[in-house]
């Protein structure tokens, strides 16, 4: 049964799975697409996650589409977010956090949603040529106009969710609820930074590739090399989950087996196990499933109200441990800044 949270230190209550719409127009056809959202909001979902470059706006004109031919009480259960900063064209100021990039961002985000609000306006990350201050002043006029409810931001690293928190609250501007980073038992190092400072500041997170891009569901092998209908088959250099670039590391393989062990265990599949133990990573609110078909997110939905156990959480950390050096993120380092150093040992 779908569980649901506050977005971060907000009032609205999200569902802890969300559905994300990055393959909507490019993998997953119009169709595909509509029926993912009707299959997810029968499922007890809520939470809708897009962006004006997904598809090169294609995504966010297909879940516009699906929302004005839907009941008025389906479209109100909806929590929309979506991210402005990326190029969509060739004008040079036509990318970036800058105030004239975002008005227009939004503006045309709003146009293909077909919506007067989003729900969440997340940033889609940092912009070394725009102070920060210009970025959230344009953020908070935007929440106070009614066209957007709450702030977020996405693909920040540790020190850039902080100043903007910092300064969000110094000019009581409008403060970000959400972080969403890349976040999987392939990829912990979010814990290093990302994690504390979202605890330190009440914000939630919203992890982006929960699966790895697919390696946590087992399909990947260490002796043969991906082919076929799979996103590494077609093309095995994908972005940041390329096969090589996975594969040559003896903890990949670590972690799919404690997966494989935990999902036979529970008579689950490897994916549900994966969400499963992200889900209740400190401070998630929600976490963002993608999915090319039906059958895909039937699979992701299964891990709704699932829960493991201490032994079963235990045994996952020590497998996908990412083993950093020793400061200021290894062991030694967290001992220091656990007090006790001097006391007992």
């Amino acid at each position: 049964m779908m569980e649901y949270r506050t977005l971060g230190s907000s009032g609205a209550s999200v569902s802890t799975l969300a559905l994300g719409t990055m393959t909507f127009g490019a993998e997953t056809d119009e169709e595909g697409s509509h029926a993912q959202l009707d299959q997810f909001l029968a499922a007890g979902g809520n939470l809708v996650d897009t962006a004006d470059v997904y598809s090169s706006g294609v995504s966010e004109q297909i879940i516009g589409r699906w929302l004005a031919t839907r009941p008025s009480e389906v479209r109100d259960q909806v929590v929309l977010a979506s991210k402005g900063r990326f190029a969509t064209g060739p004008d040079p100021n036509g990318v970036g956090l800058s105030r004239r990039h975002l008005a227009r961002a939004l503006d045309a985000s709003l146009g293909r949603l077909g919506v007067e609000t989003i729900d969440l306006y997340q940033v889609h990350a940092w912009d070394p040529h725009t102070p920060i201050e210009e970025t959230l002043t344009f953020l908070d006029a935007a929440v106070r106009a009614g066209k957007i409810h709450y702030v977020g931001l996405s693909n920040f690293t540790g020190w850039q969710i902080q100043k903007a928190v910092d300064v969000a609250d110094f000019r009581a501007l409008a403060r970000p609820v959400t972080v969403q980073p890349q976040y999987n038992l392939l990829v912990r190092e979010p814990e290093w930074e990302i994690v504390a400072v979202s605890e330190a500041e009440g914000l939630g997170l919203l992890p982006w590739s929960p699966l790895g891009g697919g390696w946590l569901t087992g399909k990947y092998d260490r002796d043969e090399r991906p082919t076929g209908a799979t996103r590494l088959g077609e093309n095995p250099n994908r972005g940041v989950e390329a096969y090589d670039r996975r594969a040559g590391h003896e903890r990949t393989w670590d972690v799919l087996d404690s997966a494989a062990k935990v999902a036979g265990d529970r008579g689950i599949s490897m994916a549900q196990v994966a969400l499963a133990w992200l889900v209740d990573r400190p401070t998630v609110c929600s976490v963002i499933l993608g999915c090319r078909t039906q059958e895909q997110l039937a699979d992701n939905l299964g891990a709704a109200g699932v829960h493991l156990s201490q032994d079963e959480i235990s045994r996952l950390n020590q497998a996908s441990d990412p083993d950093p050096a020793d400061y200021p993120y290894g062991t030694n380092a967290i001992e220091q800044r656990s007090r006790r150093i001097g006391r007992d040992g």
